[in-house]
């Protein structure tokens, strides 16, 4: 039996480890298998990162698989065991705790959730083609970047987000195109007015986005976009594309286990990383629908840790 187990990596997933590692437990890593897809990849969503610069430590910047590569590596030196499974199944009803991976049974005292989240696309192809080559879901995260800077970008939503995305990225680009699909966005009336207001923000009314038009060699040139009222398509040119239509937490292994917001979020207790049931913790972008960083993620991840180790020590 497992002192812990923790359920998916990424910079939670892998800070937990380093944590419990550190303290002995010799933490039990299931990040994941890279053959299932984005949403159970070891690394969470920095494996399809090519950039960042906003983490400290890395004055240079560095790419999303070569920080959790060294994120692995750093738990693993410390005696972090990190197998490549995805948890199919698990029963926290009683202790100790199981988790399935296909039909391999697994038991644990505790256990750490990092299961991130997923961000949403619209689902054309040329957004997965043309993905970390000028197509993001997180303006905070890349919209620094050089490729934006003094040139269009576009931004697809029309809520808060997408109203918070476009205005951070309005420090960095020459323009930033909002595609709603009505004509009016269901922001807030105070964000939705901010946006508006300033003069790098141009609305396009009752349309969606066609497709993203780019190639391998110089990533996103541009998009088509489809008015819905009339049907006449027109092309926009554009540097960047990003999606702020929501992220949906990986939180579906937990449906009628662990309680959950209306969105899905695993809800923790004031001020801690605790679920509802006793031994169980949330950790990262799986419980976070506010900040969604590597390095907020990170400290949710040291924070699972240290509230794990001090449960077992009264428990165990």
């Amino acid at each position: 039996m497992e002192n812990v187990i923790i359920i998916g990596s990424g910079p939670a997933g892998y800070t937990a480890a380093l944590y419990t590692a550190r303290g002995n437990l010799a933490p039990l890593v299931l990040a994941g298998d890279p053959m299932m897809g984005n949403q159970f990849m070891p690394g969470g969503q920095l494996m399809t990162t090519t950039e960042v610069e906003n983490y400290p430590g890395y004055p240079k910047g560095v790419t999303g698989p070569e920080m959790m590569d060294d994120l692995r590596h750093q738990c693993e030196r410390f005696g972090a065991r990190v197998q490549n499974k995805t948890v199919t199944k698990v029963d926290f009803s009683k202790r100790p705790f199981a988790v399935w991976c296909d039909a391999e049974k697994l038991e644990a005292k505790a256990i750490i959730i990092a299961t991130g989240a997923t961000a949403k696309y619209l689902g054309l192809p040329s957004e997965q083609r043309l993905l970390n080559m000028g197509v993001s879901a997180c303006a905070t995260c890349d919209g620094a970047l050089p490729r934006f800077r003094n040139k269009p970008v576009v931004v697809v939503g029309g809520g808060d987000t997408a109203m918070e995305e476009a205005l951070f990225l309005t420090n960095y680009a020459s323009k930033v195109h909002i595609v709603h699909r009505r004509d009016k966005f269901r922001a807030s009336p105070i964000m939705a007015e901010r946006a508006l207001k300033n003069p790098k923000v141009s609305p396009e009314w009752d349309s969606t986005v066609d497709e993203v038009l780019g190639d391998d060699n110089d990533g996103v040139t541009g998009v088509r976009l489809k008015n819905l009222k009339t049907g006449a398509t027109r092309e926009i040119p554009a540097t960047g594309y990003f999606a702020a239509i929501g992220h949906k937490p990986n939180t579906d292994l937990f449906t009628g286990v662990l309680d959950t917001n209306e969105t899905g979020y695993l809800v923790t207790k004031p001020d801690s990383t605790y679920t509802n049931i006793p031994g169980v913790f949330a950790a990262g972008d799986v419980k976070d629908h506010v900040y969604r960083q590597a390095i907020t993620a990170a400290g949710s991840g040291c924070m699972a840790a240290i509230d794990c180790q001090r449960w077992l020590e009264a428990n165990h």
